[in-house]
């Protein structure tokens, strides 16, 4: 895309939804941090079927390791990898308690060192919790910036260092969820919905869809 196509992408998807927000259920940080980690591999929907049970339960990190791992494993283990993540989950809450006083850091490198907390989650985690302006590459995300030539790349990090550089400074802070909801429900994986896509002219990918017989 051009710069000019790109201020229009922005542009449009800001229009029709100046405030997005992540689809994710939470109260705060910790409680982001923590559904953003049981997201890997599975939906927000699939995620914020658990979360309601586990917050209650146990809604700070305090109350998170005194649940206990095997309390976490038995109420997410309708999401996929709960094994995993339960340790996780676990593990990440002791952490936070006893080098950060239980409360979400606000670095990269903090975050990161947190189990199960990739780049992908940290900025996320990041952007939603303390508004800074990063780009998580999702496979959502990584499709429409492939597809539409808006950041092409053949891995998430490449595709983020070129969104970085090519999303204008006043659509930053919510360029994030801007692409993904954009390609969650409308440029998807199998068959992308171009008939009713609002940024279909800037967009690279041919041939476009035509709409479903009526």
């Amino acid at each position: 895309m051009t710069p000019q196509q790109i201020e229009h992408f922005f542009g449009v998807l800001a229009a029709a939804d100046p405030e997005p927000r992540t689809e994710l259920l939470y109260a705060d940080a910790f409680q982001l941090l923590v559904a953003v980690v049981l997201s890997a591999q599975a939906t927000d929907a699939g995620v914020n079927k658990a979360t309601p049970a586990l917050f209650a339960a146990a809604p700070g990190p305090r109350e998170m390791v005194v649940l206990g791992e095997e309390r976490i494993r038995d109420l997410i283990k309708t999401i996929g990898l709960f094994n995993t993540k339960a340790k996780n989950v676990h593990a990440l809450s002791r952490i936070l308690i006893e080098a950060h006083g239980g409360v979400v850091p606000e670095t990269r490198e903090a975050l990161q060192a947190l189990p199960g907390v990739g780049r992908k989650t940290a900025n996320v985690v990041l952007n939603v919790a303390f508004g800074h302006e990063t780009c998580a590459v999702d496979t959502h995300i990584f499709r429409v910036a492939n597809r539409t030539g808006l950041a092409p790349g053949k891995t998430p990090d490449a595709v983020e260092d070129a969104l970085m550089a090519v999303i204008p400074s006043s659509y930053r802070r919510h360029a994030h969820h801007w692409l993904i909801l954009h390609g969650r429900y409308v440029c998807i994986a199998r068959r992308p919905q171009c008939w009713r896509c609002p940024v279909v002219v800037d967009c690279a990918y041919e041939p476009k869809t035509p709409a479903p017989p009526a």
